[in-house]
């Protein structure tokens, strides 16, 4: 599955940077137990907005970031309810503000190789963007936002499974 119209490898020519991986959905699905629908989604997903502004008129990945930020709180304030259902919340929400914190996002994002399959400007590129926390945090939270729009709050909660170490 070609995602951005420039191919697949780099190896046409179009420099690395501007290119996704043509296997991101199947990889990244595999990872999360998930079967991406809608490759323009996905791309979309994956594109950091040092991408668009080198590129106008390609969307960044803020607006689903923003989505799967919201689905992850919700999916990790459940687990916790149900993991400890006496726990007063001063207890819970610092625990939750780990779960979901830039650092851990960035780590399991960094555990499925997300980096590799992110379409960056070539400034962000240099400047190690596949490796930046901040990125990292930011691609998976719209790769979520991704699965819950895609397929509702349960796939969200299974990816979020695979992904967490409870």
């Amino acid at each position: 599955m070609e995602l951005d119209g420039h191919g697949s490898s780099g190896l046409d020519g179009t420099p690395a940077a501007l290119t996704v991986a043509a296997d991101s959905a199947g990889v990244l699905g595999a990872y999360l137990g998930y079967s991406f629908r809608d490759p323009a989604l996905l791309r979309e997903a994956l594109t950091h907005r040092s991408f668009t502004n080198e590129n106008p008129g390609s969307p960044d990945n803020e607006r689903l970031a923003l989505l799967g930020d919201a689905a992850l709180a919700l999916v990790v304030a459940e687990r916790l309810l149900e993991d400890a259902p006496d726990e007063p919340v001063g207890v819970l929400t610092p625990r939750r503000a780990a779960l979901v914190s830039g650092e851990n996002l960035a780590r399991w994002a960094a555990a499925i190789g997300l980096g590799a399959h992110l379409r960056l400007g070539r400034g962000e590129e240099q400047m190690g963007g596949r490796a930046k926390e901040s990125v990292l945090a930011t691609a998976l939270e719209a790769v979520i936002g991704v699965i819950h729009r895609e397929a509702g709050l349960d796939a969200a909660r299974a990816a979020v499974a695979r992904l967490a170490v409870w």
